[in-house]
């Protein structure tokens, strides 16, 4: 038996609406709960949310100085086109990509890193 029938993976940050505003772009859903403290983006496939945190400090990757929790892999087909869309939605891109072929690590406005990835297994898809 299931604990739970479903989820949202949560990210915490200083500005739940605009983080939201740029998950729901990037993703091409639907930003279906806001408040002061809290947004929540729905996809066919995920829900985000974004919570306010008191002194919310971004991670520092590749430095470990403030560790990432966690962090999503999208799959994408155009590494290239998948990046400039994500940077013009107000994503980052750090200078250093380990494995820059297969997949990019790009930071959301709130500092939290992602990849986009062409290797995301087919099982998973």
């Amino acid at each position: 038996m299931a604990v739970a029938r479903t989820g949202v993976v949560t990210l915490d940050c200083a500005a739940p609406a605009e983080l939201a505003d740029f998950w729901a772009a990037m993703l091409g859903g639907e930003i279906v709960y806001t408040s002061a403290m809290a947004a929540v983006v729905r996809t066919p496939w995920v829900s985000i949310g974004a919570m306010r945190i008191a002194d919310y400090r971004p991670p520092t990757w590749p430095e470990n100085d403030v560790p990432k929790q966690l962090h999503l892999d999208l799959a994408v087909t155009d590494l290239d086109a998948s990046v400039e869309e994500a940077v013009r939605l107000g994503a980052r891109a750090p200078s250093f990509q380990p494995a820059p072929d297969v997949r990019r690590i790009l930071f959301d406005p709130a500092g939290h890193p992602f990849c986009l990835t062409t290797q995301v297994p087919a099982a998973v898809l």
